[in-house]
């Protein structure tokens, strides 16, 4: 099976530094607290974000997503945008990093006295991670493409937990993408609570109908870096595209569908729940939006 974040093996990433709040540590070596937030509650913002030919691709856009989030669930980083980009960058430095770098940035409310829920028993700051890995992506799953299974897991509405918030809190995600791998699939397509498709378990979905590019409306999914970038290229391309409801019946009948993600950029979808999308392969739109990505990657 295929999967959208796998990676060529890349030995080097065994002795990587790792970033734990102002420290460089051996891979070994980085840990934080049993009594961390996030490992107690999932409590924390994240950010993955690629380093291509020594620029952090679009880092501003996932700065104010982090930014945002941390905002909206009442956590103080503790450091200005500037500051934190000072500390990727001497990540990076440190482990000699100019391409090809994934880059996982998490901010957690911090290390608690007790197990609680409760954020006035946190003692001190935040927890501030960063691990940078050498990661390429795996030619051969753009070539080959995924295949998704629908799992009976929704997407919830804001009033449970707001999709698109980038949390650290994703069992529901992860329990579809079980769903998904022992149906035999490479990621889970997931629903919202009206029965219209959200997105993946964790890339954004698009579709391809009649010429037309086609994904959810954005209010149960992660408001994708690359989802929104697909969105402003579909109209420098000229070709029409809308964020709407739509159902696993219009996915079926698709010319064409695709995923997004940070990683791996665009990645055909061949198959949905067993029906084979299109003529099972990249179709047309697909290839002209990828190339317009690769363009707007190497002109950073």
């Amino acid at each position: 099976m295929s999967k959208t974040h796998q990676a060529l093996r890349d030995d080097r990433n065994e002795s990587v530094l790792i970033y734990v709040n102002g420290d460089l540590l051996p891979r070994a070596d980085a840990k934080v607290s049993v009594f961390d937030s996030a490992f107690l509650v999932g409590d924390g913002v994240w950010e993955g974000i690629r380093l291509h030919e020594g620029k952090l691709a679009f880092v501003d856009r996932h700065f104010d997503r982090l930014y945002a989030g941390a905002k909206a669930i009442d956590l103080d980083i503790g450091m200005t945008r500037a500051e934190l980009r000072r500390e990727i960058d001497r990540t990076l430095e440190a482990n000699d990093m100019t391409t090809d770098v994934h880059i996982r940035l998490m901010v957690t409310r911090g290390t608690k006295k007790t197990p609680s829920q409760h954020p006035d028993l946190i003692v001190g700051g935040p927890t501030v991670v960063i691990i940078a890995e050498h990661k390429a992506a795996d030619p051969a799953v753009t070539t080959s493409g995924i295949r998704l299974f629908t799992s009976t897991v929704r997407r919830p509405g804001p009033e449970v937990l707001d999709q698109r918030l980038n949390c650290h809190s994703k069992l529901h995600e992860v329990i579809a993408l079980i769903q998904a791998y022992k149906a035999g699939a490479d990621e889970a397509l997931m629903l919202d609570p009206t029965g219209h498709v959200a997105t993946c378990n964790s890339t954004n979905f698009f579709i391809v109908k009649g010429g037309e590019v086609w994904t959810s409306t954005g209010e149960y999914c992660l408001n994708g870096i690359t989802r929104g970038l697909v969105i402003e290229l579909a109209a420098a391309e000229a070709i029409p595209s809308f964020e709407k409801p739509f159902s696993l019946t219009d996915v079926y009948a698709a010319d064409e569908a695709f995923v997004t993600g940070t990683f791996g950029a665009l990645t055909p979808v061949i198959e949905v729940d067993g029906r084979t999308i299109g003529e099972g392969g990249t179709g047309p739109i697909t290839s002209q939006l990828a190339a317009a990505y690769r363009r707007l990657i190497h002109a950073l």
